[in-house]
């Protein structure tokens, strides 16, 4: 079967809606979804931002607040606006992602994570918010979070930004189809159609 490549950051508002939509989307279109959370901070760090460009661009904020708001709406997403500072710090959550492929719960895993942090005013980077995720998937913590912190899931998880880097991506959502890139949730069908054909 097509596959696709879903690059994603938990900080991301866009990724959030991807998320939620990816899976049904993809199966419509007998396309395989590999779900590859990253972090953006570094590739933030190397154009030489140290925040988020919808905080750094005052502008262009405001419009992502509103149109975020708006494209939720239209997809029937509860949203509401994380409590703690934009963006939330992800680093636990990925880590945790990441270690569940070989078990198969990422997908669920990263949906319950986007909800915490864009419907329910949850902090995604408390260990008892994790923790009651991973219970809700039916997911031991306690493995979950030791697979996480094992230094070779760390490096993996450096691995990955490396390899999004490689790639040319700099945004999140991004899909790549071989070393075909598409960037933003607008892009996915898209990205869906020319992993087809």
């Amino acid at each position: 079967m097509p596959r696709i490549d879903f690059w994603y950051e938990f900080a991301s508002t866009y990724s959030y809606i991807t998320a939620m939509r990816i899976a049904n989307v993809a199966a419509e279109e007998g396309v395989v979804v590999r779900w590859r959370p990253f972090l953006l901070g570094p590739i933030f760090k190397e154009l030489g931002w140290n925040d988020s460009p919808f905080n750094i661009y005052p502008a262009k904020g405001r419009y992502m607040w509103h149109d975020f708001a708006r494209v939720c709406d239209e997809e029937g997403l509860p949203l509401q606006l994380p409590p703690v500072r934009f963006p939330q710090n992800g680093v636990k959550a990925a880590r945790l992602a990441l270690a569940g492929e070989a078990d198969g719960w990422t997908a669920a895993f990263t949906r319950a994570v986007f909800t915490a942090n864009y419907a329910e005013q949850r902090d995604i980077s408390d260990d008892g918010t994790l923790r009651d995720i991973l219970s809700g998937i039916d997911v031991d913590p306690d493995a979950a979070f030791e697979a996480a912190n094992a230094p070779a899931n760390k490096e993996a998880l450096f691995a990955q930004v490396d390899e999004a880097k490689a790639r040319g991506i700099f945004g999140a959502p991004s899909f790549t189809v071989g070393d075909e890139l598409f960037w933003g949730n607008d892009r996915l069908e898209a990205a869906l159609r020319w992993a087809k054909g």
